[in-house]
């Protein structure tokens, strides 16, 4: 199974959750839910980290946090990896705590983290853990609603301003606004996820896009061909062929070995596109999809043996980032 793509960026906010390997408990007492919640305060202070909501079930969490430094994967890694020591000396057990890696969803904070906020601090009531998300313990509900003194690392302040600048106001509209889904049906906002890992909208899409546009993203990355803006291959294929001074239909036909434009058209079409081996080698008169992975190795290759092909794909190649 591919790994799932990490975007950091300064600021970017995530709705994180990570279950219990073969979905057993992580929280066996109130010690450990405590233990947890010590380590995400830790985390705040030490790596400026904004933690908006949370939610501990007994082989799950939910966060949505917001990374100013664009630090998520020092973050996330530092907090399972705490909690799983402390957990293993505690039972006395080795391995795995966590089912793989964690999954952090990229949120467009301005449209989506309102309802993202009510869908995290409703977990408890869709898993029938509590009647009301205020009678659940483990959840930062009680501070947003004013039923506990709020917690000094937890951000309430940009959900809250949502609604009202005074306090008292836009706690209690805030109340009503995650309570009104016990009354009626409220689509999730996960309903809106695109390609596993981005949670906004079109403009907000295309952002992300543009953040990975000429990034070479590991093949084993699931969303790899969804999140990264694709050039046409007849566009590349052209804009290769103008380059190289020669015809486009040499460089699509079988060719020659040392047809260098073709090897080129190839090597970027691999990287830009978004397609298959197997679906570039048809594109290419139906070469066999180790001959593309071949073809693209030979053009790096002759980069380092010669500069003036190193200066033309490196020229082609900021034209496709730009």
């Amino acid at each position: 199974m591919g790994r799932p793509l990490r975007i950091e960026y300064p600021g970017a906010v995530y709705h994180i959750t990570s279950r219990g390997n073969e979905r057993k408990k992580i929280f066996v007492s109130d010690e450990d839910s405590l233990k947890f919640l010590k380590i995400l305060e830790d985390y705040h202070d030490r790596y400026g980290i904004l933690i908006h909501s949370y939610v501990l079930m007994n082989n799950h969490y939910h966060l949505i946090l917001e990374t100013p430094q664009g630090n998520l994967l020092k973050v996330m890694h530092g907090i399972n990896s705490g909690y799983t020591g402390y957990f293993n000396r505690k039972y006395k057990r080795t391995g795995h705590l966590f089912q793989g890696r964690y999954k952090a969803i990229l949120v467009d904070k301005d449209n989506y983290l309102l309802a993202l906020s009510r869908y995290v601090h409703l977990n408890p009531v869709r898993a029938k853990a509590a009647g009301r998300p205020e009678q659940y313990r483990w959840s930062s509900y009680a501070g947003y609603i004013g039923k506990e003194k709020g917690t000094s690392w937890i951000e309430y302040a940009w959900v809250l301003s949502q609604f009202s600048n005074d306090i008292k106001k836009a706690m209690r509209s805030y109340k009503i606004f995650v309570e009104e889904v016990l009354t009626k049906e409220i689509p999730t906002p996960l309903e809106d996820i695109h390609g596993q890992i981005v949670l906004g909208g079109e403009k907000f899409i295309d952002k992300v896009k543009k953040m990975l546009t000429g990034k070479e993203l590991s093949s084993d990355i699931t969303e790899r061909k969804r999140f990264q803006m694709q050039p046409d291959p007849d566009k590349i294929i052209k804009e290769v062929a103008g380059a190289f001074g020669v015809d486009e239909e040499m460089i699509k036909g079988k060719g020659q070995r040392s047809n260098m434009a073709r090897k080129a058209a190839i090597y970027f079409v691999q990287r830009y596109a978004g397609l298959t081996n197997e679906e570039i080698g048809e594109i290419f008169g139906g070469i066999h999809y180790s001959a593309v992975s071949k073809a693209s190795g030979r053009i790096k290759q002759e980069m380092a043996d010669n500069k003036k092909i190193s200066k033309l794909i490196r020229v082609l190649d900021s034209n496709f980032k730009a």
